[in-house]
């Protein structure tokens, strides 16, 4: 079992977005993931269940963030965290995981939210023991701006590695509305978007190795 937590400490970062889309990809290679949703909003849970059944499946199950067992059984768990937990409950998830995902927006506030959380999680033993790997994605990034150009220095600077850049897009508003992603779509349609998602699956997939 390999386990994929996406956290930030930042709400509204597009975990959510980032974790139903890694579910389907191994969905779509043939296997059962399992998404868990930490969030009390249980957005990813009820995501899953306005997939259409033709699907590929992706199990789901709501879990509180202080009660967090994560059943066996699925060769890839998907672990969507809610913003602002606690230093004991994020120790949990760390400890869990085999692998971390930060998604980071544009912008100051957004930056500064989350070289703090990176600053919090690289003092963990299982960070500096080299057991957790750690990627930073950029998320609904508006190409050529200066926020993005922004955003770029800011990456640049990390100790972790920063591993795509994912555009804004309304594909993922309407993706979040009908239980989609862009790897359920004809790969002519979405071709430009699937190239960004290509180093990111890249890093997991070498984690999975």
């Amino acid at each position: 079992m390999h386990v994929i937590a996406v956290v930030n400490l930042k709400g509204g970062c597009g975990k959510t977005t980032v974790s139903t889309h890694l579910a389907a990809r191994f969905a779509r290679l043939g296997h059962r993931p399992l998404l868990v949703d930490l969030d009390k909003q249980k957005s990813a849970v009820h995501w899953v269940g306005r997939r259409q059944s033709v699907l590929p499946t992706i199990d789901a199950i709501a879990m509180d963030a202080d009660e967090m067992d994560i059943p066996r059984g699925h060769p890839f768990v998907i672990v969507d965290v809610p913003a602002g937990l606690k230093k004991r409950l994020l120790e949990d998830i760390l400890r869990a995981a085999d692998a971390i995902i930060v998604p980071v927006l544009p912008g100051a506030f957004d930056e500064a939210a989350t070289e703090k959380f990176l600053t919090t999680v690289s003092a963990f033993k299982e960070v500096q023991k080299g057991r957790l790997s750690i990627a930073v994605v950029g998320n609904r990034v508006r190409r050529d701006t200066p926020a993005d150009r922004r955003l770029d220095v800011f990456l640049e600077a990390l100790t972790f590695p920063a591993v795509a850049k994912l555009a804004d897009s309304q594909f993922y508003v309407s993706a979040a509305e009908n239980g989609v992603t862009l790897f359920d779509q004809p790969v002519g349609r979405v071709k430009k978007a699937l190239e960004e998602w290509r180093p990111l699956l890249a890093w997991v997939d070498q984690g999975v190795a």
